[in-house]
């Protein structure tokens, strides 16, 4: 192994730590989640996650639920490459997916199996408007009736809203201080070693290729997530946790 080697194990922990700095109170915004899903759902339930990234939540999801199904999809083929590793732990309980939201047909691989929820953390905030409700149209078609959508993600504040918009950015810059100075890598240092995993440069190519033409997307505020799912077909929406500007949003297919 070179110097910069780790185990799959090992570099989602140094995410999980990377992601912290930007997301205060991570671990609350996952437990809500997880709580939502035991409070609705008796398992064996299946839950699929949207733009998985690396793993982290569907990886909590298993250990949360030692009888649950998880299918994870991303499109970047390097974070895809170490949660098919990651979630290989959790043997044929765990099914890895290379989909792309913003293609239409992205869902036809899951049409005909039963999914209880969806969730997805930090990801949706990368797709425009339109892309977001067009993603919320497939899960609503996708899902039966009582299905249940959970999305955590940081969901700006606008317009009318300056005080708190201030506010929030002063305290995302205090806590990735506080968490770049004991330690924690920043989303560039991390990339950087992950990239540097053996076996990874074909992936790291694809990628450029996959993203070249992918700007990044303004962001979508909260009245926008809850009028476009309500939009698309779910029957009850709202959201189950919030710090500052940091939302989990509930919907009920």
């Amino acid at each position: 192994m070179t110097e910069n080697a780790l185990s799959p194990r090992g570099l989602l922990e140094r995410w999980d730590s990377q992601q912290s700095a930007y997301v205060a109170h991570r671990e609350q915004r996952f437990q809500s989640m997880l709580d939502v899903l035991r409070l609705h759902l008796s398992e064996p339930f299946h839950v699929l996650d949207l733009a998985c990234g690396p793993g982290s939540l569907a990886d909590r999801v298993l250990t949360a639920f030692p009888h649950a199904r998880v299918t994870a999809v991303d499109y970047d083929p390097v974070l895809l490459r170490l949660a098919g590793a990651v979630l290989a732990e959790h043997g044929d309980r765990a099914t890895v997916l290379d989909a792309d939201l913003v293609r239409a047909g992205w869902a036809e691989p899951l049409v005909g199996q039963r999914i209880d929820a969806v969730v997805s953390s930090t990801a949706l905030h990368w797709l425009s408007p339109s892309q977001l409700l067009g993603v919320y149209t497939a899960l609503a078609d996708l899902l039966p009736a009582g299905a249940l959508f959970l999305n955590a993600d940081h969901l700006r504040y606008g317009t009318g809203n300056d005080t708190l918009k201030a506010l929030s950015a002063r305290h995302d810059a205090e806590v990735q201080r506080a968490s770049f100075t004991a330690g924690a890598d920043t989303w560039d240092a991390w990339y950087e070693l992950a990239t540097a995993q053996p076996g990874t440069a074909p992936f790291v190519a694809e990628r450029r290729l996959r993203f070249a033409d992918r700007p990044p997307q303004p962001h979508s505020p909260l009245h926008f997530h809850l009028a476009a799912l309500s939009t698309a077909g779910f029957a009850e929406v709202g959201t189950v946790w919030q710090y500052l500007d940091d939302y989990v949003v509930f919907a009920r297919r």
